[in-house]
């Protein structure tokens, strides 16, 4: 979101859980496109909050999966601001080869891509700056 739109918006990534890294085959197939998660830091709602940011400061939630659809309606149902559902492959566990799991990586990489075209627009141009 942040390569494609810059800093026209506020973005932050949570899930419902923060147990796990970024998955090896992600930070791959992000690289592909000059997205950097080598870095990312996987955080919950929970954490979010605790480090500051208000969920009723956000104006919409993109949930990909059922439970994080889940969470995020129980944790806004007193916020005005809107929680959409992008059903998304989920690549964990598919394919035998390094190939095949990282095709299926791709495959979700490029369904979020996709959703984010069609819901916000082509990309923003880079400022000079």
């Amino acid at each position: 979101m942040k390569k494609m739109y810059g800093q026209k918006a506020y973005v932050q990534s949570a899930g419902v859980k923060n147990d796990m890294e970024v998955d090896g085959f992600s930070i791959a197939v992000c690289k592909e496109l000059g997205i950097e998660l080598s870095r990312h830091r996987s955080r919950s709602f929970e954490e979010m909050q605790e480090w500051g940011d208000d969920l009723s400061q956000f104006d919409l939630i993109v949930a990909l999966s059922p439970a994080s659809q889940r969470t995020a309606l129980e944790l806004t149902r007193y916020y005005h601001l809107d929680v959409e559902y992008w059903p998304i492959l989920d690549p964990t566990g598919l394919g035998e080869s390094r190939e095949a799991k990282l095709a299926a990586y791709r495959q979700a990489r490029d369904q979020i891509r996709d959703r984010m075209l069609a819901r916000f627009g082509p990309p923003v141009e880079e400022e000079a700056g």
